[in-house]
């Protein structure tokens, strides 16, 4: 009679879900930090953000945000208006206002510059939607965008700006770091003769907290 076949079972950790309990915020900055990328508020993280995983790290902000809502003393379970605050303002951080850190960049078509363009173009205004990154207010403005092409320039398609800049400015910020990342962009992808970047806004770290208008 032969004896019941057994199978040997490994006991070692390293047998076990090696992502049972570790929050997915936590594998996305191991990934970047064993690849030494940066990730300020500012970059964009897109590529180690696994499939499915945004939608568990909105999982995990919600609760987060209602860790915050609860330290405010903010009673979100008998007040109708906040039940449902720490999902919106997740929704909100991942999806809209800074979607330009979890959302890779908008496909541009770019073309050749077969008429050999060497007229000075200008695009805008734009407008533009960001977050200071010091208070996360909001900063709302224009942007205009100068470019003097040459026959070698590959050129994009004018709505396709708006589509650029408004991911990147969908980030956490400063507005001299966003300008320069509007025209690192533009240059890299049309490498023109020139390129020039005006944008004008109101920053709402000033407004909205109350802090005097500057003359």
């Amino acid at each position: 009679m032969n004896s019941p076949s057994l199978r040997a079972i490994d006991p070692s950790p390293a047998a076990a879900d090696d992502d049972q309990g570790v929050p997915v915020s936590v594998k996305i900055r191991e990934r970047l930090k064993a690849a030494q990328r940066r990730f300020h508020a500012n970059d964009n993280i897109a590529e180690f953000i696994e499939p499915g995983e945004l939608e568990r790290l909105l999982d995990e902000v919600q609760g987060k945000m209602s860790e915050v809502l609860s330290s405010l003393v903010i009673d979100t379970e008998s007040d109708h208006n906040t039940q449902d605050t720490a999902r919106r303002v997740a929704k909100m951080y991942l999806h809209e206002i800074f979607k330009g850190r979890y959302h890779a960049a908008p496909p541009v078509t770019e073309f050749p510059n077969v008429e050999r363009l060497n007229e000075l173009m200008i695009v805008g205004p734009v407008t533009v939607r960001s977050a200071c990154s010091h208070h996360l207010c909001p900063i709302i403005g224009k942007v205009w965008i100068g470019i003097m092409p040459n026959e070698h320039s590959n050129l994009i398609g004018l709505s396709k700006y708006a589509r650029l800049i408004d991911w990147i400015m969908s980030r956490p910020q400063i507005q001299e770091e966003a300008v320069t990342q509007v025209a690192d962009v533009l240059q890299s992808r049309m490498n023109p003769d020139g390129l020039a970047v005006v944008m004008e806004a109101d920053h709402f770290c000033m407004h909205w907290r109350g802090v005097k208008d500057m003359d």
